[in-house]
């Protein structure tokens, strides 16, 4: 019997996964609030949705934020009057719910011990439980963001000082965190135990800064030290950094997505410098689903450096068959009369004059819904390629995202609920080929700088696959698993598949 797909989800113009927001902090500069905004400028790709800055100026906090990206919210004028010698920054990609104005971050915080300032990437996965509790018990909450839940928890906590009661609260949840808490006489910063999500530290001149990745310290001329560990805690103070370990020692699980698509390509994340594994990824990619072909050609900007790989890998010629436009903003205005893909056409088009008759390698990072890629086939085909074939330097993503990033439902990942056949035929392609789990890993691994020091380890290093087999580091409760419906599709051949057969 034939079935039809399931219906798919409202065309989009961009089919990635999205990584909710970004970090930054400096601690002892006279310009803290303008090398915040640089660093925040440079990790823009981390959220456009919203940002702000938090200056500490002698115990006074001073903020801004808006719904805006960073070129067109500060001004010079502005970052002067956020005065103070240190500071922290956000920036914030919008999920559904709550309100978008304000959940903005840096949240702001006043207790007994004095002022704090506080920053947060990742999700902590229990949090709707002790919201729930804090609540009940009286607590009133303005924003839907994990944070807050931080916030009444610091409050609550008996320790001595600022620091020991962040250290207290954190030991109640669990799930991704990389938090900066901007107090008075110090900075934090600290990474979740299974270090999910990206931490680096690094110095300029007499401040320390700590940032989501290390490109924004290319940018204000800092010099990266290291990464935040798993677990850790460091503490920035007059008399410098000073190292905490808030939790017993477990094998860490970074995020690889990190690697694949969320970090800028000059940043090093996890010890391991991105372009050059995303371009092993892709020669990777070409030994294992070798074809024979005319050219080579990425999805840009984020499928470039694995088609260079595959070009290298394989011998086929690299070029630009697609062409980006960067200047489109979040925004535009659609016309009346519908244009056949006109979500992908304003920020991709084909080059026929390369393409006309060409056997055509096309090489993207990951595949989603699969609605875009199946509007780029159907446009390198109308612009004269004789064949396509998709090339995905990454495995198929079978399961959503709890730790941190913006993901459809399991039911709208194309490879939870299709073969690989399916896939092929709803995108129109002439063959389709993914990398394995344990290829990227070992990509990883082979790349990371530190992997002298670790491999003292019996264990090889662990990464955060979650996205692409469905084991999840960190344990669902019950009540958890209901919540996210993590039970409600069956396991086909290896796929999480929905009961029904689905065939084009």
């Amino acid at each position: 019997m034939s079935h039809s797909f399931p219906p798919l989800p409202i065309e989009s113009s961009d089919d990635h996964f999205h990584e909710e927001c970004a970090v930054f902090g400096i601690f002892g500069h006279p310009e803290a609030s303008k090398l915040a905004y640089l660093g925040l400028y440079a990790l823009q790709h981390r959220g456009q949705e919203g940002t702000g800055i938090a200056t500490m100026d002698h115990g006074r906090i001073n903020l801004r934020k808006s719904q805006s990206l960073v070129s067109e919210f500060y001004t010079e004028e502005m970052l002067e009057d956020l005065k103070g010698s240190s500071a922290v920054g956000h920036n914030r990609y919008a999920t559904q719910g709550g309100d978008p104005e304000r959940d903005l971050q840096p949240l702001t915080a006043f207790f007994s011990d004095g002022s704090m300032a506080l920053v947060h990437n990742g999700n902590l996965t229990n949090a709707p439980e002790i919201r729930r509790d804090l609540e009940n018990d009286g607590a009133l909450f303005t924003t839907m963001v994990d944070s807050e839940v931080l916030v009444h928890l610091i409050a609550r906590s008996r320790g001595t000082g600022l620091v020991d009661r962040i250290a207290q609260a954190l030991a109640s949840v669990k799930g991704s965190y990389s938090l900066l808490a901007l107090l008075p006489d110090r900075l934090l910063g600290i990474r979740d135990p299974l270090g999910l999500r990206p931490l680096s530290l690094g110095q300029l001149g007499e401040s320390f800064v700590l940032a989501s990745e290390s490109c924004a310290f290319d940018l204000i001329g800092a010099r990266f030290i290291r990464d935040v560990e798993p677990g850790e805690m460091v503490v920035i103070s007059k008399g410098g950094v000073e190292s905490y370990r808030l939790f017993p020692r477990k094998d860490s699980a970074p995020c690889i997505f990190e690697l694949v698509y969320f970090a800028r390509p000059d940043s090093q994340v996890f010890g391991i410098p991105v372009y050059p594994a995303r371009k092993e990824l892709g020669r990777q990619l070409a030994l294992l689903h070798p074809i024979e072909a005319d050219l080579v050609i990425p999805v840009p900007d984020s499928g470039v450096a694995a088609a260079l790989g595959y070009s290298e890998a394989s011998g086929i010629p690299f070029d630009m068959g697609l062409v980006r436009n960067h200047y489109v903003g979040r925004t535009f205005i659609e016309p009346k009369q519908a244009i056949r893909h006109f979500g992908v056409k304003i920020k991709l088009n084909a080059v026929p004059d390369l393409l006309k008759g060409k056997k055509v390698v096309v090489v993207d990072d990951s595949i989603v819904r699969g609605t875009t890629s199946r509007k780029i086939v159907t446009m390198l085909r109308a612009a004269g390629a004789s064949e396509v074939h998709m090339r995905i330097a990454s495995a198929p993503i079978v399961s959503p995202c709890f730790y941190g990033i913006d993901t459809p439902t399991r039911g709208e990942l194309i490879a939870s609920t299709h073969d690989l056949e399916e896939i092929r035929r709803y995108l129109k392609a002439d063959s389709v080929g993914y990398l394995t789990v344990s290829a990227m890993e070992e990509v990883m691994r082979s790349l990371n700088v530190r992997k002298e020091a670790a491999s003292s380890s019996s264990k090889e290093e662990q990464f955060c696959n979650a996205c692409f087999t469905g084991n999840y580091p960190i344990p669902f409760t019950q009540e958890e698993r209901i919540q996210h419906g993590l039970f409600d599709l069956i396991q086909i051949g290896g796929l999480s598949r929905n009961p029904s057969d689905i065939q084009e």
